[in-house]
């Protein structure tokens, strides 16, 4: 049987917030009471936001919960780094020129504005889609170099589909859900989209648990699994944690940071307040990280289009 690995890759442009140690939380307890490995991984694609003293903060804020991780982190430990993306440069760049040799890349010079002058938006989240303004004629193409292009890859008007551990299956249109999108901006940075199909693929990832604002993402990751010859992982998108006004926390919420929640909460009790919201507990008491993980893994071992 495969051995089952997991993944806490968060942003370090903030203090962690309790939307951010809840997914953690979850994704730990779902590898580790199943006998998985569980890997750290710092997303710093963002050189303008990401800080190395945020990364460090994580780490710090992981352990006084009772975290340890199997790989990963800023030492590095493990077969499969480094683990932070700002030095996974020339993965990423292997894997744009197999895309580019697929001909179905191209150079994008839109701007933000020009995308959003061509139509309204496509939800209720402003999301739009793209309209194929650049995109060549006929498909597939050499890719032509331009330079300061995004370089966007195009989608059929097909439909992936995929079950989700938590909300179950899911059929998603690339064409008209997502549209081309762009694997490196124009500025050099890489897309979200590529860098973590690239880095899960090679730390050997089988699961990814984390927030459901990324649901959608998985049908564009799976086309470029498909795309990169690579095996997709396991999704499970748990709901996102929101505020008292019903809005998704974000690392501005000071009254639920971890520097707010360490100074006014034991580390059980955090850990006792998430693991009652998931259901894995029926009250929201104090209780340690081994405690929990005797607790879930009745609840893990058959989680499916479970309700968070």
């Amino acid at each position: 049987m495969k051995e089952i690995v997991g993944r806490f890759a968060p942003s370090p442009s903030g203090r962690m917030h309790l939307g951010n140690i809840y997914t953690a939380i979850l994704s730990w307890l779902s590898v580790k009471s199943r006998g998985g490995k569980w890997i750290l991984r710092i997303e710093d694609l963002d050189p303008q936001r990401s800080k190395l003293e945020y990364a460090r903060m994580i780490e710090d804020d992981l352990h006084w919960l009772g975290f340890e991780w199997d790989e990963g982190g800023l030492d590095g430990k493990g077969p499969n780094g480094p683990y932070l993306q700002s030095k996974r440069h020339h993965f990423y760049e292997e894997a744009l020129d197999r895309l580019k040799s697929t001909g179905l890349c191209y150079p994008c010079s839109c701007t933000r504005a020009d995308i959003l002058a061509t139509q309204a938006p496509h939800e209720s989240d402003g999301r739009v889609v793209y309209k194929g303004t650049c995109r060549p004629a006929v498909l597939p193409s050499p890719y032509i170099e331009k330079n300061r292009a995004a370089v966007r890859i195009a989608v059929p008007d097909e439909e992936i589909t995929f079950t989700d551990r938590i909300k179950g299956m899911q059929t998603v249109n690339l064409a008209r859900h997502c549209g081309d999108f762009i694997v490196r901006r124009g500025d050099g940075a890489w897309s979200y989209q590529l860098a973590v199909v690239v880095d899960d693929a090679l730390m050997g990832v089988t699961e990814v648990m984390r927030g459901d604002d990324l649901l959608l993402s998985a049908a564009q990751q799976i086309y470029l699994y498909r795309l990169l010859g690579y095996t997709p992982p396991e999704f499970a998108h748990v709901p996102l944690v929101c505020n008292e006004k019903g809005i998704r926390l974000s690392k501005r919420d000071k009254s639920l940071s971890m520097e707010y929640l360490r100074a006014h909460h034991t580390p059980e009790e955090i850990l006792g307040m998430a693991a009652h919201r998931a259901s894995i507990i029926p009250t929201s008491s104090p209780i340690s990280l081994l405690h929990l993980l005797e607790k879930s893994k009745l609840y893990f071992s058959i989680l499916n289009n479970s309700k968070f």
